[in-house]
């Protein structure tokens, strides 16, 4: 499949509400694409309310994809790398930034099969034994609050790129002008609605930017049953 860049921008937006607030926003300009049959995936924790919103405009399943950064040595939120679960765990390496923090493959390796351990966790508890909702021949649209270096959502894609599906979308609120290049080559479309010419963190281009706790999660993910 020949995969191309269909970056969207919403000039003059600096900030959102809350991770509801761009979600609406979001799953407006996605449900333009007219995808066929869609798979909404949010990257936990702070992916869940916005893919929720993104999911209730598409009318599609809400699914989790679970990928844990793995941060630098004296500065864990510094991703180094990440991990995403499955029956064959995928580990992607930012080999520049972990060269800079002093951090090497060996030290990798360790934090990868901690995370794997949260990422058991977390599926435990957020899915309570609900079977994964298949992607193969569907429209998956994977979904974060925002990217900074792009290492989580790289080891998101590249997991995904093995699961059949017939069309990739990537779709965040805000990131990096020079993040949303580089993925782009990775997936059939990219939405991004603000790409700040000054960008720091995700958080900042928030109100409010709670953490968001696994209750919460679950709440988001039990809703469409109820």
């Amino acid at each position: 499949m020949e995969l191309h860049r269909a970056p969207d921008t919403l000039s003059g937006m600096d900030a959102f509400v809350d991770r509801v607030e761009a979600g609406q926003l979001l799953g407006q300009r996605v449900a333009a694409l007219k995808l066929s049959s869609p798979v909404v995936l949010a990257l936990p924790r702070g992916g869940v309310p916005v893919a929720a919103e993104v999911a209730r405009a598409l009318h599609a399943p809400l699914d989790l994809l679970m990928v844990r950064k793995i941060g630098a040595p004296d500065q864990r939120e510094l991703a180094v790398a990440a991990v995403v679960d499955g029956d064959h765990p995928e580990v992607v390496i930012d080999e520049e930034t972990l060269r800079m923090s002093g951090g090497d493959r060996h030290y990798v390796a360790a934090q990868a099969k901690q995370e794997l351990k949260e990422i058991e966790r977390r599926r435990a508890r957020y899915l309570r034994g609900r079977a994964p909702v298949p992607l193969e021949g569907k429209s998956v649209v994977l979904v974060d609050d925002g990217i900074a270096t792009g290492t989580t959502v790289r080891a998101a894609l590249k997991a995904l790129q093995r699961s059949g599906a017939a069309r990739l979308v990537l779709a965040v609120p805000v990131a990096p002008a020079e993040t949303v290049a580089e993925l782009g080559v990775e997936v059939d479309d990219l939405v991004c609605l603000s790409q700040p010419e000054f960008f720091r963190a995700v958080g900042v281009h928030y109100s409010d930017f709670h953490q968001i706790e696994d209750d919460e999660v679950i709440a988001l993910l039990d809703a469409p049953s109820r």
